[in-house]
């Protein structure tokens, strides 16, 4: 069996387009997940015209999946966190600081596309970074980091569930450590911003955590706690998440970079992180913690 799930804005899903595209696929009863934002109806297959019903839905801002049933529910987050769990990328915002960020962004927008090798383009970015002061890291976590909605109850509520939220990113311990204690995961690794006496060196510790790292991760960590690679959900939006969104058994390209999505079946590109919970089954009623 499949499950066919539709999620939108809040207060945008019409129950005349679950209705119609339940009845044009032969699904089974719809199950409103929350009024209005979220459906789900079963289906004893594919269809083949999903993609194409996909692209439709897409022109009117709704998301849709099409996934096994069984198993749906993870026993792990595996997340990315920069344009992932939080609405900035790091680096970007340390470079705009340093006074080089349209050269800095430009670098990141191709490494996340996939057109630059991830770790030459790190490099080539913190060595930009050189001569910053260290505590200028602080001040861009209070004045110029956002978190991503729906990212604390996507946490506490897989958490209430019993499992386990790790947070791997190419970007540096110094944002991970602080975003991964505000949203409550149980476990986070990153990069390391090398510095001396306060100052940023323009380089960071090897080994560097890129793409295979992030698989890596995956492997360790669902290894530790004697669970499957299927019993994970891994969210991502560039191209050195996709080793582990491919491995994973849900990989969701969350506001992904165009040839990201094109690689994953389950592209988030209209809802915020709590679209996680809606392709896991989840209803309204069964969150937790905040909205943010």
């Amino acid at each position: 069996m499949f499950t066919a799930t539709l999620i939108a804005r809040p207060a945008t899903l019409e129950p005349a387009l679950v209705e119609s595209l339940r009845n044009a696929w032969g699904g089974g009863d719809v199950l409103w997940l929350a009024p209005d934002e979220a459906a789900e109806f079963p289906l004893a297959e594919i269809p083949g015209n999903r993609w194409e019903v996909w692209a439709d839905l897409q022109a009117q801002s709704v998301d849709l999946v099409v996934q096994p049933t069984a198993g749906r529910r993870k026993r792990m987050l595996l997340a990315d966190m920069d344009s992932t769990m939080i609405e900035q990328e790091c680096i970007d915002e340390l470079a705009e600081v340093a006074g080089v960020g349209a050269h800095v962004r430009e670098i990141t927008a191709r490494a996340m596309n996939g057109e630059l090798d991830f770790e030459a383009a790190l490099l080539e970015r913190v060595a930009l970074l050189r001569g910053l002061d260290e505590a200028v890291i602080g001040e861009v976590l209070r004045t110029r980091i956002t978190y991503m909605p729906g990212g604390a109850t996507l946490v506490a509520t897989m958490r209430a569930q019993g499992a386990y939220c790790a947070l791997v990113s190419g970007g540096f311990t110094a944002f991970t450590d602080a975003v991964a204690a505000h949203l409550g995961f149980d476990e986070h690794r990153a990069n390391t911003l090398l510095a001396e006496g306060g100052t940023l060196v323009g380089d960071v510790a090897r080994p560097i955590l890129g793409r295979a790292a992030k698989v890596q991760a995956l492997e360790e960590i669902s290894t530790r706690l004697g669970i499957s690679e299927a019993d994970v959900i891994a969210v991502g939006d560039g191209a050195n998440d996709l080793g582990m969104l491919g491995r994973a058994g849900a990989g969701v390209a969350l506001h992904a970079k165009p040839s990201v999505a094109a690689d994953c079946d389950i592209r988030i590109t209209h809802g915020d992180l709590t679209a996680l919970l809606y392709v896991q089954g989840y209803g309204r009623e069964e969150f937790h913690g905040s909205a943010s």
